[in-house]
């Protein structure tokens, strides 16, 4: 999962802020993060599938799982890495006929202490040469939690095709037919005179 796509995928990232935790999941207290790492495996249930319907703008949520490994850092932050798979009823954009679509997004981030964020936010952008893989700077950990399933409705989010298709579907475009009197030397042509004669 990465917050640098952008496109009409936007909208529905903004809507998360809309409603809050669509997605309801135990969240996991940093401080029982054991040394080993933590997984977790999470669904959401038929009232979570159809919130995030609403907010993204989708026919229905058919299902949404997500599994989740959190390893705690020496320096304090949390790397999060996982899976969130899901399949969506959505309408074709050519034919409007139902349609249903997989999705399989990744999840990469870090996540930290608020106090750590500023300084570790100034490494990432301290770094112009490797911009274009530089991570992202750290997520918040709030009130020594991390809330998964906010974590997997982002993903979930990202991973929405914006211009699904019915399979064989496509825009019909029409193209006429050349005129043959229509080409830059038409005009030439009729000045010419008819019996061949310079």
């Amino acid at each position: 999962m990465s917050r640098q796509k952008d496109g009409p995928r936007d909208r529905s990232s903004e809507a998360v802020g809309q409603v809050r935790d669509p997605w309801r999941a135990a969240p996991v207290l940093v401080a029982q993060i054991p040394e080993a790492g933590l997984h977790r495996e999470i669904e959401a249930d038929p009232a979570a599938r159809t919130a995030i319907a609403e907010i993204a703008g989708l026919r229905e949520v058919v299902s949404a799982r997500a599994t989740f490994d959190l390893t705690l850092q020496a320096d304090g932050t949390v790397h999060v890495a996982g899976r969130v798979r899901a399949r969506v009823g959505q309408d074709c954009v050519v034919t409007l006929d139902p349609v249903e679509n997989e999705i399989d997004e990744p999840v990469d981030l870090i996540f930290a202490p608020p106090e750590q964020i500023p300084e570790l936010a100034d490494l990432v952008e301290d770094d112009p040469d490797d911009a274009a893989d530089a991570p992202d700077p750290p997520e918040p950990i709030v009130n020594g939690q991390i809330e998964l399933g906010r974590i997997a409705t982002d993903a979930l989010f990202l991973g929405i095709d914006p211009y699904p298709r019915k399979a064989g579907a496509a825009f019909e475009v029409e193209i006429a037919a050349k005129d043959p009197e229509d080409h830059p030397f038409a005009a030439l042509k009729a000045l010419k005179p008819s019996d061949g004669k310079p």
